[in-house]
């Protein structure tokens, strides 16, 4: 779990997570992804427009490349077809994308991603399982700022496949001794901005739920602003390059694009975004929707940590239920999230 000092400050927004292990150690993880604090916005933005600037200068006779861009323009005179001009128009492509990428990093300064990540289980296999997740989205998270200033479906189509099964390689997850069974994890990561209005995408993650404080209930919302993947892992898009490298439960039929997506906005004041792993709720009983419907309504007036630690005070209360009754394999680690519009 992210320390408190950690929680973005959007306007119009107030948010707050916690999780309970089902032990000594758990398979759940979410993290705050608060862009200003993690990075150098203003320094990676001057950064863009140097190399802007940078990449328009032509290279010297006789010099040394400078930059990635010097270096192709070399590349392009060693052409037979090389015309003067090839070099122009490709400096001057160059350099707009870093004054664009200088454009994107600058929308960072008014958003905060949040990243949930339920590996199956919950021991120490599961919490190796959910930190191979985490750092392989933060790494992947470095290359993206510096290419994009942003994040891309790349990103998550790169992280899907580093946790694939490689058909000749050891799986980064695993092999379960007991089951003979890959292990599994799910994500979500979004992206809330001013006012509610949040971006995320799903690989096998239980859907978000939207409590109305208008009409005091869950609402439901389009199933077309709810795209959602398999787990991390077991389906590689078909036209990946590399798709015959892996194990796929099924092929995709492409990679994932800004179509998918996921996309919900917070309509009125006092509305709430309520994230979750499937320890508190696994998108399906109905039974269990209801009583979490309850809970809301009672606290949805109260602040944001208050609200999320009712959830889980309830979802722990019927652990009591599955240990009076021997069925202690179905407790499971329970995280919830809470963003809510003020």
């Amino acid at each position: 779990m992210p320390v408190e000092g950690a929680i973005p400050h959007l306007a119009g927004i107030e948010m707050y997570g916690n999780s309970i292990p089902a032990g000594t150690v758990g398979g759940d993880l979410f993290e705050y992804i608060n862009f200003q604090q993690r990075y150098d916005i203003e320094a990676r933005t001057r950064r863009a427009l140097q190399l802007s600037r940078d990449f328009l200068d032509p290279l010297p006779p006789g010099a040394q490349p400078r930059n990635s861009v010097d270096d192709h323009v070399q590349w392009l005179k060693s052409l037979p077809n090389y015309r003067p001009e090839m070099e122009t128009e490709y400096r001057e492509a160059k350099s707009s994308e870093q004054i664009r990428v200088a454009e994107d990093l600058r929308e960072l300064d008014k958003m905060a991603g949040v990243l949930l990540v339920d590996a199956q289980g919950h021991g120490i296999i599961s919490a190796k399982i959910a930190s191979t997740v985490h750092d392989t989205f933060h790494a992947f998270m470095l290359s993206e700022l510096d290419h994009h200033g942003k994040t891309t479906p790349e990103l998550f189509e790169n992280i899907n496949l580093r946790l694939a099964q490689s058909v000749t390689a050891r799986n980064a997850l695993g092999i379960s001794d007991k089951e003979h069974a890959r292990e599994i994890a799910t994500m979500l990561y979004g992206e809330v901005h001013p006012y509610g209005y949040f971006r995320f995408v799903n690989f096998g993650h239980p859907p978000p739920l939207v409590f109305s404080a208008e009409y005091g209930k869950f609402v439901e919302i389009d199933k077309g602003q709810m795209a959602q993947f398999l787990a991390l892992g077991l389906q590689i898009p078909e036209d990946h390059p590399d798709r015959n490298r892996y194990f796929s439960m099924q092929l995709r039929n492409q990679l994932v694009n800004v179509s998918d997506i996921g996309e919900i906005t917070l309509m009125s004041l006092g509305d709430i975004l309520f994230l979750y792993t499937d320890g508190v709720y696994d998108g399906s009983d109905e039974q269990q929707r209801s009583q979490l419907e309850a809970v809301m309504r009672e606290h949805y007036r109260e602040p944001a940590r208050d609200i999320c630690n009712a959830l889980l005070q309830h979802a722990v209360k019927d652990d009591a239920y599955l240990l009076e009754n021997n069925e202690t394999d179905r407790i499971d680690d329970k995280t919830v999230f809470i963003i809510k519009r003020r």
